[in-house]
């Protein structure tokens, strides 16, 4: 009977002490927080940041894999690729690529490739002239070789393709993250 007091007694000191530091945590986490702003929302008046992102005008990028990159971003800022706001910004992106081999057989074939995606941009105020904004990007993706020539080639545009979504997304990403600080 004395050991499930003391055992029932911890029990309830641990639940006491569990419940004390989440509210010792929560009041921290509110007390750090009250500059806090969601980048969607929409509080007082200016611009949403939906707005502000269709007011950025993306240039071409050279090649397939740019283009794809270009159209994603389109697609993510103003849903169609047509907008009716003036331009505020421009993003100009450069693009490297390159496929390394990360598997060799006994034969030295490669049986896995690596489908590397790099790009740097720049956003320029175009009331200004002046570089806002500039930055790199990465975009990976791993593809296997197999005897069919087709079958290699599809796999290959897959990699660029899902390595140009990372990249449109991270680089959607932080276009919101600069244009949410500004009126």
């Amino acid at each position: 009977m004395l050991w499930s007091r003391r055992h029932i007694g911890r029990q309830t000191l641990r639940c006491w002490v569990g419940l004390a530091a989440v509210a010792a945590a929560t009041f921290a986490i509110t007390g750090c927080t009250s500059g806090f702003q969601p980048m969607h929302a929409s509080f007082g008046p200016g611009p949403a940041l939906s707005d502000k992102m269709k007011s950025v005008r993306v240039t071409a990028i050279p090649g397939r894999v740019g283009q794809r990159i270009r159209n994603e971003l389109l697609f993510q800022t103003t849903g169609d690729g047509h907008t009716t706001a003036a331009s505020k910004y421009r993003l100009d992106v450069a693009i490297s690529e390159r496929v390394t081999s990360s598997i060799v057989d006994r034969q030295g074939d490669s049986l896995n490739r690596t489908y590397a995606l790099d790009a740097t941009f720049r956003l320029v105020d175009l009331e200004t002239n002046q570089v806002a904004l500039t930055g790199s990007s990465f975009g990976r993706a791993n593809f296997q070789r197999t005897s069919s020539v087709y079958a290699n080639v599809r796999a290959q545009r897959d990699a660029q393709n899902r390595a140009a979504g990372t990249v449109a997304t991270d680089l959607k990403t932080r276009l919101e993250a600069y244009l949410a600080t500004r009126a």
